[in-house]
């Protein structure tokens, strides 16, 4: 059986790499991520790019015609030699290809982490009131409304984080190669951008023996050289 390595498994075993890898969070329409992992003979590929960049929307999709786009672009994103051209040189041969619509499970979490605050401000309510029952009525009150305006603020700030997470959906992709000569692998081009129109940028990150370097391919240069 072959084995197959992983981007994440290549980070981890050389803790010096991963000293030097950058972590993005930011949400960029236009700008997606593409990590390269290179150890020996095997070359690893991890991509995520903004909804927006691939189907045009990051709403969740309702429309047939909105379904059938997201289908689409996942069957694109499980070929990988159509969107990134490597060097025939090096011979890679695909092992593995997955891809899929993150966004969903964010919001499966913060539901229940908004239920978990609900059921302790109920419990927290319940023996605030116990222990301050003898308490003057208005002072009561007062404490009261700056509870309500918290909790009012804190289900505003929640909505916000909510409809951000449902906004910032973005596609993921992951690829694994075998290469029989790796040291010719010293530059990619992307047809990427020709299929998908709204992408503008690859920020990119490249791990390998010698360490972690940065690159930033973009639509009107779709050429990789390192």
């Amino acid at each position: 059986m072959k084995h197959i390595i992983t981007l994440a498994a290549v980070i981890a075993a050389t803790p010096a790499i991963a000293e030097n890898f950058a972590q993005h969070e930011a949400h960029e329409h236009g700008v997606g991520e593409l990590n390269i992992a290179i150890a020996g003979n095997k070359l690893a590929m991890e991509l995520t790019a903004p909804g927006a960049d691939i189907v045009g929307f990051e709403y969740t999709a309702s429309s047939p015609e909105d379904k059938q786009a997201i289908k689409n672009a996942l069957a694109q994103l499980q070929q990988p030699l159509n969107l990134i051209n490597l060097p025939t040189s090096a011979a890679c041969k695909l092992l593995s290809a997955e891809s899929y619509l993150g966004g969903a499970e964010h919001k499966e979490h913060h539901e229940d982490e908004h239920a978990h605050e609900d059921e302790h401000a109920h419990e927290d309510e319940g023996a605030h009131e116990d222990e301050h029952a003898h308490e003057d009525e208005g002072a009561h009150e007062d404490e009261h409304a700056h509870e309500d305006e918290g909790a009012h603020e804190d289900e505003h700030d929640h909505e916000d984080a909510h409809q951000e997470a449902e906004q910032h959906t973005a596609f993921h992709a992951e690829y694994s190669f075998d290469c029989a000569n790796p040291t010719l692998l010293n530059h990619m081009d992307f047809p990427y951008f020709q299929i998908f129109s709204q992408a503008l940028e690859l920020e990119v990150q490249i791990v390998n023996h010698s360490g972690a370097r940065a690159f930033e391919v973009e639509r009107t240069e779709p050429r990789l050289e390192f």
